[in-house]
């Protein structure tokens, strides 16, 4: 009886251990199933935004005639086709082709990304895939090619705007609201890197707002780990409905390729400069007339403000809207139109989009009160190529400068290095004759040192000398240049 009960015991033990056995292998196969059909609905989505977006996605093609130039080291002079800063942030973009080298001329060809934003054959591109194009050619995602008219530019924002002549009606891309957008979405980024048509790649938002990167003058780029390569500048950035909320610009490589960092321009952002360009060809921006500054840990103190909370007005100039106004030398910005302010790219951007002739309002604290300021914007004075008229704009040598931040710094190889960072040099120009290029920095003026562009500006108005001595740095190398002014 004993060895029945025993037997009976063990079958039941037996029982209940396969029972647990298998539930658990029934909850594994379960949970990865499950998980298989959640990749399998992340893919379903993508494959559905992909049909959305895809055919508004197109591939443009550049052509420029350039008359050759004597640059030293390989540089093209500042042009968008070939120079090295360019490589740093946007990849070997352009292919060049270029006629024998007894003919004084070349031509360069180039490549990259728009999206259609309207059914008559609007798009939207990088000014620098467009810009100093001699004839831009669109085609399609069926094939077909047009050759595109450039309505306006806008070099700050680095935005563009072509147009296509078609007689039916084209498929036209959502613009979204990139305000809305939260680090950690996800974004789809689609476009032509290396010349491979109607590529898409997926990843989240890393960051919103970056600024001091040094590629335009008005900065507020989202950051996103989708893959984006040369080819892809002009792209849209979309989100999982399908709408643009960013223009893909630029990534930051050290290998000429994809390392997980891209930048886009809000869509927000591009869209004010659209309409601009459509209605006036142009832009217009709005001017205050103060400079300002970061709040340091010691100037908060001074302030006994949060040093997080605010920026500082370093002067105010004669006859501005600031002026008539009443902004005071010392005041701290706190709002601009109930927005709290922190940044001064975000301040700067905020003001050069409001309409002139438009009512801002300002919470300013000065003496320890805190004070609301109505001022009235004015228009900013812009050249040729919208850049504001006494910006770091060196013409008479034909270079852009900028200060040299921490984040550019290191980007650039340049960590702890002191100096002023060169931007933009105009073929045929002066300075790129003596072979000063995007990403060389300028360490000394007439051997003064110099860390700011005014400083620059500054040393060379007050030279009696038809030429100015710079020590300037590219790479790890260092080397005096005499440049002769006209």
């Amino acid at each position: 009886m004993r060895m029945v009960k025993h037997l009976v015991f063990l079958l039941l033990v037996t029982f209940l251990a396969t029972g647990i056995n298998g539930s658990l292998l029934t909850r594994t196969a379960s949970a990865q199933d499950a998980g298989k059909e959640n990749l399998r609905e992340t893919g379903r989505a993508f494959r559905s935004v992909a049909k959305q977006v895809g055919p508004a996605v197109v591939f443009i093609k550049v052509e420029k005639e350039v008359k050759q130039q004597n640059m030293g080291s390989g540089s093209l002079g500042g042009s968008p086709f070939g120079d090295e800063f360019f490589r740093r942030f946007f990849g070997e973009l352009p292919q060049q082709r270029k006629t024998p080298r007894k003919n004084p001329h070349h031509n360069e060809i180039g490549q990259g990304s728009g999206f259609i934003i309207s059914s008559d054959g609007y798009i939207m591109t990088n000014n620098h895939v467009v810009g100093d194009a001699d004839k831009v050619t669109v085609q399609l995602l069926d094939g077909s090619e047009y050759e595109a008219k450039i309505i306006g530019t806008d070099p700050p924002t680095d935005v563009a705007l072509i147009k296509i002549d078609v007689d039916e009606k084209l498929p036209a891309l959502k613009l979204g609201d990139s305000n809305k957008l939260e680090v950690g979405d996800w974004v789809l980024a689609f476009g032509n890197p290396f010349g491979l048509s109607h590529t898409l790649t997926a990843g989240i938002v890393s960051a919103k707002g970056r600024s001091g990167i040094g590629l335009n003058d008005y900065e507020n780029f989202i950051q996103t780990d989708a893959a984006i390569n040369p080819g892809n500048s002009g792209g849209p950035l979309v989100n999982l409905d399908g709408e643009v909320v960013g223009m893909n610009t630029a990534i930051y490589s050290r290998s000429g390729g994809y390392m997980g960092i891209g930048f886009a321009i809000p869509i927000n952002m591009a869209q004010n400069i659209r309409q601009q360009l459509i209605k006036h060809g142009g832009v217009t921006r709005g001017r205050l007339g103060v400079y300002i500054q970061e709040l340091t840990k010691d100037l908060a103190d001074s302030f006994a403000i949060d040093r997080h909370e605010g920026i500082l007005v370093s002067q105010v100039m004669e006859d501005s809207p600031a002026e008539k106004a009443g902004l005071q030398q010392g005041d701290v910005i706190l709002k601009l139109n109930g927005e709290k302010i922190t940044k001064i790219a975000t301040f700067r951007n905020k003001i050069a989009m409001t309409r002139p002739e438009s009512q801002v309002e300002l919470l300013v604290l000065r003496n320890g009160n805190k004070k609301k300021i109505k001022a009235t914007i004015g228009a900013m004075d812009t050249d040729e190529n919208g850049h504001p008229v006494g910006s770091n704009k060196l013409s008479e040598l034909g270079m852009s400068l900028q200060k040299l931040t921490s984040d550019l710094a290191e980007q650039l190889g340049y960590t702890g290095s002191r100096g002023v960072l060169v931007v933009e040099v105009e073929p045929g120009s002066i300075a790129a004759r003596a072979g000063i290029r995007r990403g060389s920095l300028i360490e000394e003026v007439n051997r003064e040192e110099v860390e700011t562009p005014e400083q620059v500006k500054a040393l060379i108005k007050k030279s009696d000398r038809k030429t100015v001595l710079l020590l300037v740095r590219q790479g790890d190398a260092s080397r005096y240049l005499a440049l002769r002014i006209k």
